[in-house]
């Protein structure tokens, strides 16, 4: 089974790879759920990624097991609650990027498994919870993060800029149109390209940096001046990136996701050497601890993510189609198996809705 998963040569070998995924499955609890770490909280969206990130590794029977525990915590109204702890629901706030993100993971495991009924199953809850995203829409094209806090989240939405393209993927091969989130996913994707500006400040994060690229919406030209705009802000060369840009604090799973978005504008060398610099965080039986404070030289928290670990194999597999081997579904996060960009039409920011020729300059 190892020779078949993914690797990326001189970073991580396939049996490396079956380790991680193999200590992502060990934090999983019996019904399915993959916490942060054992005894922590679920969120929706990270438990999705660690379920791609199984699929990757291997563990298609752990990953089937979280996709399943999925739709029995979703709600009426669509959206799932922010927090769940060994069962019972600590935060029940419904939040916008937790609750698209199922989108993606089912797109994931059709590219890789290609099982019709499977993703049959589950399409009405990407479908309710997409439904009940957009209409959380913001008339600049942001998304009110929660119904119950107020403002748009930069990245968050950068995210649901994706989800919004797989679930209209899903939708054309079930054969279930849905308009609107084709025009919702156009004004929000104007909004991340135009009108940064008007998304709650979280600036000193490096996820409101680069998410406008790993979501999707920005590419080209305007992706690789924005991953270079505050690249010496985030990057500690040898180490990874900083979760914060005023801490002396490299965490894995950031590092990671700029990994992918790297990979996503092209740059497969700079993606490749960021792979190397954060393997300083494996741990020995194949997990992966949270982050590293440099100067003081200490692993914090003293814990190993399952997180951390799912964003790793996501980075190998992407990598692996240029320095080793990928599976099918390693263009997830460049955007290549997605449904096409989203025509800017009817928005309601402000601005005039770009003509034809416009819209050609799209991101591709």
């Amino acid at each position: 089974m190892s020779e078949r998963l993914p690797h990326v040569e001189g970073v991580l070998s396939p049996g490396q790879v079956a380790q991680t995924a193999a200590s992502i499955a060990r934090m999983q609890e019996p019904d399915g759920a993959i916490p942060w770490t054992t005894g922590e909280h679920v969120d929706v969206w990270n438990h999705v990624e660690a379920a791609m990130a199984l699929l990757v590794g291997g563990e298609v029977e752990a990953a089937e097991a979280a996709y399943d525990w999925v739709p029995r915590w979703q709600r009426a109204d669509g959206s799932w609650p922010m927090k769940i702890v060994a069962g019972q629901v600590e935060d029940d706030r419904g939040e916008v990027n937790m609750s698209a993100y199922l989108a993606v993971g089912l797109w994931h495991h059709w590219l890789v498994r290609h099982d019709a009924a499977y993703v049959a199953t589950l399409w009405p809850a990407v479908r309710a919870g997409l439904d009940w995203v957009v209409a959380q829409q913001l008339p600049f094209g942001g998304l009110n993060w929660t119904p119950d806090d107020q403002g748009a989240l930069l990245a968050g939405s950068s995210s649901v800029y994706q989800s919004l393209r797989a679930g209209v993927a899903l939708a054309e091969l079930l054969d279930d149109p849905q308009p609107e989130w084709e025009l919702a996913g156009g004004r929000l994707g104007h909004a991340v390209r135009h009108h940064r500006d008007l998304f709650l400040d979280k600036s000193t994060f490096s996820m409101d940096w680069y998410y406008p690229v790993l979501g999707g919406a920005v590419r080209g030209p305007a992706a690789s001046a924005l991953l270079a705009s505050r690249w010496d802000d985030f990057v500690v060369p040898g180490l990874g990136i900083r979760c914060v840009d005023t801490n002396p604090w490299v965490t894995g799973a950031e590092t990671c996701e700029l990994v992918l978005a790297l990979d996503a504008v092209g740059d497969h060398g700079g993606a490749l050497r960021l792979l190397g610099d954060m393997q300083h965080l494996r741990h020995e039986d194949g997990s992966y601890w949270t982050g590293w404070v440099f100067g003081d030289d200490v692993h914090w928290p003293g814990e190993q993510t399952t997180y951390t670990a799912a964003a790793v194999l996501l980075a190998v597999d992407a990598l692996g189609e240029t320095y080793g081997h990928a599976t099918p579904g390693s263009g997830i996060m460049r955007g290549t198996s997605l449904a096409p960009h989203f025509a800017e039409i009817a928005l309601e920011c402000g601005c005039p809705s770009p003509d034809s020729a416009d819209r050609l300059a799209r991101p591709s």
